[in-house]
């Protein structure tokens, strides 16, 4: 069925991730687009860095489009971050500013590491 045995292994992992889980490794795969096109853009990559800040904008995008704001108290404040982020994430692809994407991935880094407690914890809950 699969000749990648990376790639099996990897639908395998999200077939039978929670959701908590599923949330956090998508943080991490955007953590890493943004790492990647941060470092493109300091090698002079333009290109490559276009096409992880897009990656990035997409993720973003998609983390906003599922957050239901209305499910607790912190929703609205996540989905300004969420739209603070793909703003900024659109300025430093356009003007290929690497201050900006470094501003970027302190962000998504600190989120990361916060759902990933928050995913342990309840997962200690469970």
């Amino acid at each position: 069925m699969y000749s990648d045995p990376r790639a099996a292994y990897m639908d395998a992992s999200v077939a039978t991730a929670s959701p908590a889980r599923l949330l956090v490794m998508l943080y991490e795969r955007l953590v890493l687009d943004v790492r990647k096109g941060l470092a493109a853009q300091q090698q002079g990559d333009h290109a490559e860095a276009h096409t992880q800040l897009l990656h990035a904008q997409d993720i973003v995008l998609e983390l906003r489009a599922t957050l239901d704001v209305d499910a607790w108290e912190g929703g609205p404040g996540l989905a300004s971050i969420y739209d603070f982020l793909h703003l900024q994430l659109v300025r430093a692809n356009i003007s290929r500013d690497a201050a900006t994407t470094e501003g970027c991935l302190r962000l998504v880094e600190d989120l990361c590491a916060t759902w990933r407690e928050a995913a342990l914890a309840a997962a200690q809950v469970a």
